[in-house]
């Protein structure tokens, strides 16, 4: 049933292009009934594979600024390993929905992102040029260090705020800006996944039956993408963390 849920889910996810650590977390938590620390490592160490084989893609295409996610991944680094030993002192029941409040309101800023991005021009700043020098070393440690703290102790991607800093504060263009996040949440992942492993919560039985059926359902859900319309991928994009924040939330 795990192996079979997970392949549904990644089929969802391949669809929407969305990498769904929080969804992955809500579903073994609530629905097989996984402690909340296991979810979080089986998440991260499988949003490994998927970043991986994503940032390469994307890599290939030239949609990667490389120094930029190198210098947020650095900081990401030790952000992950600080929030992993947070999360492994945080009892269960807390964990639990502060992860679901996180997932929510990363649902509320993809919305934001993606219904109301005129509102979002008019009262943020878009950088026009791509930041360098020591201002980006110094940007680049301190949000990757924040995003990367996120992403261990709530083990959720950032991806949404990940990409919105990286348009903003750093001047990526849109274009780039999705490989450039995978990139960043690529070594963030797996520094929260071996922290989590070395604190003793990841159950490899679970992880490999997750991480095979994501993979497998986001390679057949990927080849539908271009078949939906791009009302509906929104709907899906918005829906999937906010359903999976208040099923959180609601039977933590």
């Amino acid at each position: 049933m795990l192996f079979a849920s997970m392949l549904v889910l990644g089929a969802l996810i391949g669809f929407v292009g969305a990498g769904g650590a929080g969804v992955t977390i809500a579903l073994l938590t609530v629905g097989f009934h996984v402690p909340i620390h296991t979810a979080l490592a089986v998440a991260l160490a499988s949003m490994v594979f998927t970043m991986l084989s994503g940032t390469i893609s994307h890599f290939r295409q030239h949609e990667v600024l490389v120094k930029t996610g190198a210098i947020m991944g650095l900081g990401g680094i030790t952000g992950a390993y600080l929030g992993a030993n947070f999360s492994n002192i945080v009892p269960s029941g807390i964990l639990s929905m502060i992860t679901g409040f996180m997932l929510a309101s990363s649902a509320v800023t993809l919305y934001i992102k993606m219904y109301q991005a005129e509102w979002l021009s008019r009262h943020i700043k878009i950088r026009q040029e791509p930041l360098t020098g020591r201002k980006l070393w110094v940007y680049g440690i301190l949000i990757g260090l924040f995003m990367g703290f996120l992403s261990g102790a709530f083990g959720i991607g950032a991806a949404a705020y990940i990409q919105l800093a990286l348009m903003v504060v750093f001047g990526v263009p849109l274009l780039q800006t999705i490989g450039t996040c995978m990139m960043v949440i690529l070594p963030i992942s797996a520094a929260g996944g071996l922290s989590y492993l070395f604190n003793g919560r990841l159950d490899f039985p679970i992880f490999i039956q997750t991480l095979a059926g994501l993979m497998i359902g986001a390679w057949f859900g990927a080849k539908w993408t271009h078949l939906a319309p791009l009302r509906l991928l929104r709907v899906f994009i918005v829906g999937m963390p906010a359903v999976g924040g208040i099923v959180m939330i609601l039977f933590h």
